[in-house]
């Protein structure tokens, strides 16, 4: 894929109305979808600490950079949206990864704490630490 004609708006606004027609999926629903599969995407592959922010800055690059190639392809084409227009699209593609956000840590399963060590040999119940004269429980 060339991203300097995707870049240029045209080729952007060609596949954007492909997967409508391929989805049927309506220009709201485009968006809530695309922002959720970028958010789990990135979270899937970010795994670690910070994952849920990562994937959530993510869903928005995304939904900046395709209403900023929105907005160029309106531009170019003298038919420029209302602001609202534009916070709406934001809006439907960042609802869910928002949520997400938040409840996140909820969702993530939290590690078992280690066993706490023994402070001194008496404590630790192991039978190499029981005095040599006691038989072993059985």
């Amino acid at each position: 894929m060339d991203l300097q004609a995707f870049a240029d708006s045209a080729q952007f606004q060609e596949y954007k109305l492909f997967l409508l027609e391929y989805t049927g999926l309506a220009r709201d629903a485009l968006h809530v979808h695309i922002g959720l599969a970028v958010f789990i995407l990135f979270r899937l592959l970010w795994r670690w600490n910070g994952g849920w922010l990562v994937a959530w800055l993510a869903a928005l690059a995304a939904a900046l950079g395709g209403e900023w190639l929105d907005l160029r392809g309106e531009i170019a084409r003298s038919d420029i949206q209302t602001d609202s227009a534009h916070w709406h699209d934001i809006w439907n593609t960042m609802l869910w990864p928002t949520i997400l956000l938040f409840i996140g840590r909820w969702l993530h399963p939290r590690p078992k704490p280690a066993p706490e060590t023994a402070k001194n040999e008496e404590e630790s119940g192991d039978l190499a630490d029981q005095p040599f004269e006691q038989a072993p429980p059985v």
